[in-house]
């Protein structure tokens, strides 16, 4: 009978806690999620700051731009990574009414603050990022809540 994941004995309980923490959802350790319908609502909403890469497996731009998005994934070990295979997932691809892969989108605090076709160069994407990181929230929601406001007939 074998320790628990494999642990050796002289293991101090914090390194073992670290062996099993990969498996985990909270982004450390892992470079990109896989997302599907049935956990998307659960990792988008679980997190303020999430990129979607929407892709499929007969795309070449979809492959040009994979690595660029890996790398990315593992300068901001902060932020959620995530793609979406429109293939498998029409539906998702459908949400979001996707028209041409590669789609990048970013998800902040479950408003899509910016969604772009095509494969972006690395340099974009880090430029992307970095003004999704500077976005003032607060302006975000008023901006939505306002669009909302006037496509529901304008106030009064």
């Amino acid at each position: 009978m074998g320790h628990p994941g494999g642990i050796r004995p002289s293991a101090s309980p914090v390194d073992a806690a670290e062996h099993r923490r990969p498996d985990r959802k909270q982004g450390k350790h892992m470079s990109t999620v896989e997302l599907t319908k049935d956990n998307f609502d659960e990792i988008v909403s679980g997190n303020d700051f999430v990129l979607i890469d929407f892709w499929a497996e007969w795309c070449g731009p979809c492959k040009q731009f994979s690595p660029v998005f890996e790398k990315s994934s593992e300068k901001h070990e902060d932020l959620i990574f995530a793609k979406v295979d429109t293939e498998a997932q029409p539906e998702l691809a459908a949400a979001f009414q996707i028209q041409s892969i590669p789609t990048v989108m970013i998800v902040r605090d479950n408003i899509a603050v910016f969604s772009q076709p095509g494969a972006l160069p690395e340099e974009a994407l880090e430029d992307v990022i970095g003004q999704a990181r500077n976005l003032d929230m607060d302006d975000v929601r008023a901006s939505v809540e306002e669009a909302q406001k006037e496509q529901q007939g304008g106030g009064e």
